[in-house]
């Protein structure tokens, strides 16, 4: 590797770095901030609150990275056009074109940290954190049982054999008791549909009341459960299809696509998951162009905020255009490529523009 790229690599890795531990640092704080409110609750103490705070962490690594790979390639390469080193590379032959090219170089290892966090380290972590926390607010009995997931609601357990990403429930059986410990009824239903803020509504329902010496059976198309258990807590064994690996949405997808279900948001979540990680190439060209405004725009300041700016702007557009996918019907792939390509259509023509100025 030459020369000016071993510099140009140190001074980007390091300036993302401590951006994106920055913002980790914050937001490990908001989350601390936010869970005071549960540290008490059942067994929820601190060590749990803290564990829960690091378990959230690789999520927050996925979301960030290219926000942080904008802003510290943009500052990296800022105070380096504030040295006149930007200009002396120029001067000595180097083009737009080579600097560009040696930044995607760079920022291949920024996709595929992107890639390898969001897709197979903060999934089995986020599910990790949602157990921990309601295990220790007693919320849940235990889930490591191959009939599913089993959870205690006041004087009734109750088995989950799965919970699907869009919080409806296969296989749910309700053993409930009453005072003095007594099996009361046991109830099985094929499906279980969430009605907020605290009902379910179960389908194909077979329940069976113990009275005394006997048992009376009945079957019901449809019955309304109401239970203080809801999506967050059955939620364990799940992960939002946006923290899903791109291997789950894809089973997922089919599995949907076999039952004649929608799949826009799952497709759309796909799509995003493959093309997300490329974006941290589309902000390392973004950041170029400020490296050649040292003359005509103001301090280091001003262009890490606007840096930040550029950043909260491209997540935005990222929720809202996976939004916009959900509800127009449009093409998954548009709908998760389409905030990149600005960006990427935005960063061509401010080179063009200093380019020619």
């Amino acid at each position: 590797m030459k020369v000016y790229k071993r510099y140009l690599a140190r001074e980007v890795y390091s300036s993302v770095t401590l951006i994106l531990v920055a913002f980790l640092m914050l937001f490990a704080f908001f989350d601390l901030i936010h869970e005071l409110e549960s540290l008490g609750k059942g067994n929820y103490q601190l060590r749990h609150m803290m564990l829960f705070v690091l378990l959230t962490q690789p999520g927050h690594i996925y979301e960030l990275a290219p926000i942080a790979v904008l802003i510290g390639t943009l500052y990296a390469l800022t105070m380096l056009a504030r040295h006149s080193e930007i200009t002396v590379l120029r001067a000595s032959g180097l083009s737009t074109a080579s600097i560009l090219g040696t930044l995607v170089q760079l920022g291949l290892a920024f996709v595929l940290l992107t890639f390898i966090v969001g897709d197979f380290i903060a999934p089995p972590s986020e599910r990790a954190a949602k157990e921990l926390r309601l295990k220790a607010l007693s919320q849940i009995v235990g889930q490591e049982f191959r009939s599913g997931l089993w959870v205690k609601d006041e004087l009734s357990f109750i088995n989950v054999r799965t919970v699907l990403p869009d919080t409806r429930l296969e296989g749910v059986r309700i053993y409930e008791f009453d005072k003095n410990q007594v099996l009361r009824s046991i109830s099985e239903a094929k499906e279980g549909e969430y009605l907020p803020p605290d009902k379910w509504r179960l389908k194909e329902v077979a329940q069976t009341v113990f009275e005394k010496d006997e048992a009376k059976t009945s079957r019901l198309p449809e019955a309304i459960w109401r239970s203080a258990i809801n999506p967050e807590i059955l939620g364990v064994l799940l992960v939002m299809p946006e923290r899903m690996s791109a291997a789950s949405l894809y089973r997922y997808i089919h599995h949907l696509r076999e039952n004649q279900l929608k799949t826009q948001r799952y497709e759309i979540a796909m799509w995003k998951k493959l093309i997300y990680p490329m974006a941290a190439l589309v902000m390392m060209a973004m950041a170029l162009p400020f490296a050649y405004l040292q003359d005509r725009m103001g301090t280091v300041s001003v262009k890490v905020f606007t840096g930040i700016m550029l950043g909260i702007t491209f997540h935005m557009l990222n929720g809202l255009f996976s939004n916009l996918g959900a509800i127009n019907s449009w093409p998954p792939f548009f709908s998760a490529i389409t905030p990149s390509a600005l960006f990427l259509m935005a960063a061509a023509g401010m080179l063009w523009w200093v380019e020619r100025r």
